[in-house]
């Protein structure tokens, strides 16, 4: 009988690890190092990694969560995002991920010896290109958290890290053989599909994805290294891609506490909606939102467009570029994005199926909508009730005004994520056919040889989300739409006029009761064009692409924030200075920068301990700092 030998830097730990994760290694008692290939198939190896990918409960939340989620600003968190790093966060993930492309690198490993022993069968070449694929994915995971990794790693104790170009073109290199290696017409075995949380082996699909995942990798080179780009982009696009949901990469969730648990399902995490997210959803699309909560209850919550809300400036952060800064919504928009009231529930909307009851546990953290402001510790200004009332959560530092403000980071009082992605009922996204639309839009943007116009495929994009969504019957409103929203960027991708400075608007003061008008500006987004668009076609793309991919991409939404500038990302506050973000000040806090926003995570202790010299080459390749705040290279730098 041939053997299959597992070679030594698979160690004995790390091979345990994939022991655990494929239920067919029946006999433990043989030498972990050796097995024969009736005991050691990759897709077994294959499976394991995936479905660990999904990160259990633990992981996810420090990773997905507090950190990719965060520093998307797609919900509220003063960790990462105010520049502070957390080792035991960072470890959990670096582990856990190592730990997974362990798994796929055994896979291929196996899949490698195989073919050159003769020891095959007729989904052995196949499952090797597969096995390559979804490595080339969990790199690229990896190397966009924290930059320089390990390419040839998992197989000697201390591996060498490569720069991110190196990185980069090796991934693009080896998606671009293994999807021409697949063989499509391969039919797999009933007893195979269980064993592909993904695709269940249609191995055309796994090639659209391989295709699909190089336009991705292939943009994010596109500032740094256009013509390498460029040239990945169009080669790419000529193949067969993710066009619908039917082949997007997503994998069932369920309840429980393992890797298939939702991501999403930690009953603590508020999951409140972001100020971000309320700036860009305010106003985008001219569609109502009588026409889209038609029952009475909200009626008399729906205030006009030109309401700005309760100026509170004694209890709510004014240090910020945020537009609306110092103002509370007292209701529900006139007009918004439609995916909005889909994913974020108002506070107090007891009735609809979607609204969250977390945490179970407190009753009064989701029931008690009304709060008390306090203008010091023993007067009460006004009784606050977040019923109804569409604001979002601002990061940084409120210094005192959050002290005195009992509203403050209060459930009930807040949007919050809607219970369909809570409930570890849905399917986890990891690439949608929007994203691929989004993707050529901007490509023929920047005038690449694509199929389809920008147009076509920013419109197809934002249909197959409002498809997702199932919210379709507003498209025609919305594509045709001219309204800006509180950053002001339109939907109408032939209307590219830009914003006035500002606008007026109405408010009450919140303490007084006396009415006012006030000129709010949209913002200056320093970080692109140096501040002199707000409303060109690229701007359009990545904010569609944006609010797309939430909120099961925080990830790429973090990437493209981070190549682009885009979309706009309000500064954290500075009531008081962030030691995490020394740059920014409350002299400065109108002007976006990098430096205000996290740029990476830092390495665990782990890698600087027990790898001092990958972790020198590390540091070296990032350009000598360290830094949450350090850019990665294909990331703007200033």
């Amino acid at each position: 009988m041939k053997r299959i030998i597992i070679k030594s830097g698979l160690s004995l730990a790390a091979f345990s690890m994939l022991l655990s994760a494929c239920n067919k290694f029946e006999d433990l008692n043989k030498n972990p190092k050796e097995a024969n290939e009736n005991q050691v198939q990759e897709e077994f190896l294959i499976n394991g990694s995936i479905i660990n990918a999904q990160m259990d409960p633990g992981v996810a939340e420090r990773s997905f969560v507090l950190i990719w989620k965060a520093a998307a600003h797609q919900q509220l968190d003063d960790g990462i995002t105010s520049g502070i790093g957390n080792d035991e966060w960072s470890n959990a993930y670096y582990t856990s991920c190592t730990g997974w492309l362990t798994s796929i690198n055994a896979a291929i490993q196996l899949g490698e010896q195989k073919i050159q022993s003769g020891s095959i069968n007729e989904y052995t070449a196949n499952l090797l290109q597969v096995a390559r694929i979804w490595r080339a994915y969990l790199l690229s995971e990896l190397s966009d958290n924290y930059g320089p990794v390990a390419i040839d790693a998992y197989k000697s104790t201390n591996p060498d890290f490569a720069s991110v170009k190196d990185v980069y073109y090796y991934l693009l290199a080896e998606l671009k053989d293994a999807s021409a290696k697949l063989k499509t017409d391969q039919a797999p075995t009933d007893a195979m599909k269980k064993l592909d949380p993904a695709y269940s082996y249609d191995f055309k699909k796994w090639q659209r994805y391989a295709n699909s995942m190089r336009l991705r990798l292939a943009m994010r080179l596109s500032e740094v290294d256009p013509a390498k780009a460029k040239a990945e982009f169009e080669a790419a696009v000529s193949g067969d891609l993710i066009t619908d949901m039917s082949q997007a990469f997503q994998v069932q969730e369920k309840p429980g506490w393992d890797a298939l648990t939702g991501v999403m399902s930690r009953e603590w995490n508020e999951q409140m909606m972001s100020t971000t997210m309320e700036n860009l959803y305010n106003g985008l699309g001219s569609v109502k939102t009588a026409d889209q909560l038609t029952d009475a209850v909200y009626q008399p919550y729906i205030r006009p467009a030109d309401w700005a809300g309760l100026q509170l400036t004694d209890h709510f952060p004014t240090t910020s570029n945020d537009p609306l800064a110092g103002f509370w919504f007292d209701g529900l928009p006139q007009t918004i994005d439609p995916r909005a009231y889909k994913a974020f529930i108002p506070g107090g909307d007891f009735s609809n199926t979607n609204f969250c009851r977390y945490p179970s546990w407190n009753r009064k953290a989701w029931e008690q909508t009304a709060r008390p402001l306090m203008k010091n510790s023993t007067d009460t200004a006004v009784l606050l009730d977040g019923k109804m009332a569409w604001n979002g959560s601002t990061n940084g530092d409120w210094g005192d005004k959050g002290t005195n403000n009992r509203s403050y980071f209060w459930p009930a009082a807040y949007p919050r994520m809607s219970q369909q992605f809570r409930s570890s009922t849905s399917k986890r996204i990891f690439f949608a056919p929007w994203e691929v639309q989004f993707l050529i839009a901007e490509a023929a943007v920047r005038g690449w040889n694509v199929p389809v116009s920008a147009k076509a495929a920013y419109e197809k994009g934002i249909a197959l989300n409002f498809e997702y969504w199932g919210v379709s019957n507003f498209l025609g409103t919305y594509l045709a739409s001219n309204d800006y929203n509180t950053v002001g960027t339109s939907v109408n991708f032939d209307h590219i006029a830009e914003p006035p400075v500002s606008h007026t608007m109405n408010f009450k003061n919140g303490y007084t009761g006396a009415p006012g008008t006030v000129e709010i500006k949209y913002p200056v987004n320093n970080l692109y064009k140096n501040g002199s668009a707000k409303n060109d076609q690229l701007t359009k793309i990545i904010t569609q692409k944006y609010i797309a991919q939430m909120p099961w991409l925080p990830l790429e939404a973090w990437n493209d924030q981070r190549r682009l500038g885009l979309p706009f990302f309000e500064n954290p506050n500075v009531e008081q200075a962030l030691p995490g973000l020394p740059a920014l000040s409350s002299s400065n806090y109108m002007t976006s920068s990098v430096k205000n926003f996290p740029q990476r995570i830092k390495y665990p202790a782990l890698v600087r301990n027990t790898n001092p010299k990958g972790y020198d080459q590390a540091v070296q390749n990032l350009g000598g700092a360290e830094e949450i705040t350090t850019p990665l290279w294909w990331a703007k730098k200033q």
